[in-house]
């Protein structure tokens, strides 16, 4: 029996090494991996500048605790806050415990413990980020959750409005929900959400873990909306592979976090920091931001031009579905994965597409060269 407790439903494969979109297993076989580690890789695999950013900061300082100053703490805000009406950042290690602050942040700041989440959402697996979480699946097992948290149907504008009252602490969403089908946000409901927070005073919060940091297209994808969030989480893709969350906010929640508010003992470390600038000084470049654009457009135009049209394609960016109506897809991606391509669902009924947003045409041909064997 493993000394490993068995939480996770391994795959066949065991990946040993990677370079750019491409993996290898522990018998020399090769994967197309568009997973990314479920949005994670941002550059592919074993990135020339990422793996010098580390290298070279391993030989200097790998922690020092927050009682102290981390110079690349600030390198990294600036540039996750630059062009945007966001002021300040706090960082943590991981998605879950971006969420955590957020919660917390926002309920300290307005002094109200009503949140409004929306089904089929994720926000991670802590307590609160759990109890935030639209899937009783996640919920199942582990007693009472943590209380004041309203879960209302996504994209429906109406029942928003009804549940709106001067209770209210804050609306939480993503853009377009990963784990529970890709399902992207409409301009009604960003509209109707956008109004309730301006006539009412509610903090904004957007989940951007997995569509943020140039997987969509836009550096995150609130900016294609017209939302304007208060609060703004961040992980998956900002460390390329690397553990590190982000939380960004406006100036006026600022003082909110006062010393000891709140904390971290390896939060914004002098490694994750030295990664993140890397990821960004790449990701964050207009013309590397329009190549995620070109690419999506070609793998939709693709997979449109070769699959089947009972199929649905939906998303943006570089993180797409392909909707398999009531067919469950657990077999497609182990079918997949036999002939070369690393995927992962988005529900039962949904096929996520997450390749690294270095893509390339030759590999998304293979890929749906791929699925249109699976798929027909």
């Amino acid at each position: 029996m493993s000394a490993l407790f068995g939480n996770y439903g391994k795959r066949r494969a065991q990946i040993v090494k990677g370079q750019g979109t491409v993996v290898e297993d522990s018998t020399g076989k090769q994967y197309l991996d568009f997973t990314s580690g479920i949005a994670v890789a941002s550059l592919g695999h074993a990135h020339p500048a990422i793996v010098q950013a580390l290298q070279e900061q391993s030989e200097k300082l790998w922690h020092i605790s927050n009682l102290f100053d981390i110079p690349g703490q600030e390198t990294v805000a600036q540039k996750l806050i630059a062009h945007t009406h966001l002021a300040h950042a706090f960082f943590c290690n991981s998605g879950a415990e971006a969420n955590e602050a957020a919660i917390k942040l926002a309920r300290k700041h307005t002094g109200k413990n009503h949140i409004i989440t929306f089904e089929k959402s994720f926000h991670g697996r802590t307590f609160g980020a759990m109890s935030a979480t639209g899937q009783g699946k996640i919920h199942n097992g582990f007693g009472p959750l943590v209380e004041k948290f309203t879960i209302l149907p996504f994209n429906d504008a109406a029942a928003l409005e009804a549940t709106i009252d001067d209770s209210v602490a804050a609306i939480m969403l993503e853009m377009i929900q990963g784990e529970g089908g890709v399902n992207c946000v409409s301009l009604e409901f960003a509209t109707t959400i956008a109004k309730a927070c301006d006539d009412k005073g509610i903090l904004l919060i957007i989940d951007e873990v997995q569509t943020g940091i140039g997987r969509t297209g836009t550096r995150y994808a609130f900016e294609q909306t017209v939302l304007k969030p208060h609060i703004v989480t961040l992980a998956k893709g900002l460390g390329g592979g690397f553990p590190v969350g982000a939380m960004l906010g406006t100036a006026e929640l600022y003082a909110t976090f006062s010393p000891g508010a709140h904390g971290t003992t390896f939060g914004g470390n002098p490694l994750a920091m030295s990664v993140a600038q890397a990821v960004l000084s790449h990701v964050f470049e207009p013309a590397f931001l329009q190549q995620v654009q070109d690419q999506s457009a070609y793998i939709v135009a693709q997979l449109k031009a070769h699959l089947p049209s009972n199929y649905t394609i939906q998303g943006q960016g570089l993180m797409l579905g392909i909707g398999c109506g009531e067919t469950e897809v657990a077999a497609y991606i182990a079918a997949a994965e036999e002939k070369g391509l690393l995927l992962v669902g988005a529900g039962p009924n949904v096929i996520r597409l997450l390749p690294p947003l270095t893509v390339t045409k030759g590999e998304i041909d293979e890929a749906v060269a791929i699925l249109k064997t699976i798929l027909y």
